[in-house]
């Protein structure tokens, strides 16, 4: 009997106070990212800690993937933010209204303005990647230009991705457009599909399955300026060389810029925006670049040594948003026609 007394005393003297008996609950933060979104976990448990959210990452495969999963449940959206919009799929983001302004005063950055509905965060090139050793058993010179890759010599040697599913093939087919124009780019998909051009869903499938570096039989495959480095990286031997190497052609190098965006309807905003400015912050510019592979949007990062494999290339394609949001679709569909039916 005097214990019960003692503790409803204790009780109401601690809620006179203003004081709780127990720790506030974290906040569940749900972030959909693309597949290949990673940091450090010591780095992500500081964030959580730092601001009492418990993170709820959601991968939804690729970008394409991803933003197709957003619109589809935007009557009841599954997240509260979003990372991996990126330059090429900001304007049917906004389309779609799935996302919001973030509010946020944010610092400059030198590459890649994407309006206010995605905070830029990181960004790389797509461009053709090529196994060394594979080239170099073919006894074949490497192409100098996207129109020697239709050449009977360059038969069944490119994987490249489904752009209605993948960042990265939409990032590839807008270069096509952007460095050929329309009518020609399309040509040069009817003729790289008679000569054995090979299409997969998304990065990974190309990549790890389809590349001959990785057991594959395909020599060439869309990929990033940044691949090479990685290969370095994750070498189970000590290597001072990359097996792979960036090929950089005209019409075959488009600058993709990710970002992070608020979810419209999110049930988490101010959380959600303190994600925005973590992903934004030093120490995440710093990591990205060797758990994403991606160069940093803030100029002031150090790079990290083994970026030296990744030279960025020193012309690309790009296009204006409008251009992107009127004509996207249609090039898309178009390019299913084409290649696949």
């Amino acid at each position: 009997m005097n214990k019960r007394t003692f503790s409803w005393g204790a009780l109401a003297l601690l809620t006179a106070l203003g004081l709780s008996t127990t720790a506030h609950a974290a906040t569940e933060l749900r972030v959909m990212a693309h597949s290949s979104f990673s940091l450090p976990k010591p780095m992500l448990a500081q964030f959580e800690a730092q601001h009492n959210i418990k993170l709820s990452i959601i991968k939804a495969g690729d970008a394409g993937e991803m933003l197709n999963k957003l619109i589809l449940t935007r009557a009841q959206p599954v997240a509260d933010v979003v990372f991996g919009i990126d330059n090429a799929l900001v304007a049917k983001a906004a389309a779609a209204q799935v996302l919001e302004p973030y509010g946020l005063t944010l610092p400059a950055v030198a590459v890649g303005a994407m309006g206010a509905l995605v905070a830029p965060v990181d960004y790389g090139y797509v461009n053709l990647n090529y196994d060394k050793a594979a080239v170099a058993k073919s006894g074949q010179p490497l192409p100098k230009t996207l129109d020697d890759l239709t050449q009977a010599a360059y038969r069944n040697w490119l994987v490249v991705q489904n752009p209605a599913t993948s960042s990265t093939g939409y990032a590839f087919l807008l270069a096509t457009v952007a460095g050929m124009g329309e009518e020609k780019a399309f040509d040069w998909w009817a003729k790289m599909r008679a000569n054995g051009l090979k299409v997969s869903k998304g990065w990974s499938e190309s990549y790890y399955t389809e590349f001959s570096r990785n057991g594959g039989t395909r020599p060439l495959v869309v990929s990033y300026a940044s691949s090479p480095a990685a290969e370095v990286f994750y070498s189970k031997e000590k290597i001072n060389e990359s097996p792979t190497a960036g090929l950089n052609l005209k019409g075959g190098v488009f600058r993709q810029v990710e970002g992070v965006a608020l979810v419209k309807g999110g049930a988490q905003p101010e959380a959600a925006r303190k994600f925005i400015e973590f992903l934004r912050s030093a120490p995440v510019q710093e990591a990205l670049q060797t758990s994403m592979w991606m160069f940093p949007v803030d100029a002031r990062t150090p790079r990290a040594e083994v970026m030296r494999h990744a030279p960025e290339p020193v012309a690309f394609e790009s296009l204006p948003f409008e251009t992107v949001a009127d004509k996207g679709g249609l090039w898309v569909s178009r390019w299913t026609q084409v290649v696949l039916k």
